[in-house]
């Protein structure tokens, strides 16, 4: 349901996880950014490589700790931040599904994802 309102601002949905993790906060780390969306250093590099070379982020070594690197929005990334932002509204309203009921789906997906150890 992502992808024709992505479509426009060129970005992937992985992409848009990024993106909407440095709006909350930034610059981050790329472990911290992993950590936030579960996901891999091995998964995460590319997709900040590529962010990069669009223009919506820049990375660059914390100068106090040569062995990280951060992650921060640029004006392009900033210019679009209402339009990103607005997408998870978006999304509610073609659902037509109630808040009780979304906060119901993703407890169900959070579960499928992550299930119990037996």
């Amino acid at each position: 349901m992502h992808k024709p309102f992505l479509d426009p601002l060129d970005l992937t949905f992985p992409q848009y996880l990024v993106m909407l993790e440095l709006y909350t906060s930034a610059p981050r780390s790329v472990g911290d950014l992993g950590n936030a969306l579960g996901m891999d250093t091995g998964t995460i590099t590319p997709l900040l490589k590529r962010l990069d070379t669009c223009g919506m982020v820049t990375r660059m070594r914390d100068p106090e700790d040569e062995r990280r690197v951060l992650v921060d929005l640029t004006p392009a990334a900033h210019s679009i931040k209402d339009e990103v932002w607005s997408i998870s509204g978006k999304i509610k309203s073609a659902c037509q599904m109630s808040e009780d009921e979304i906060i119901a789906l993703r407890d169900t997906l959070h579960d499928f994802a992550h299930p119990a150890k037996i």
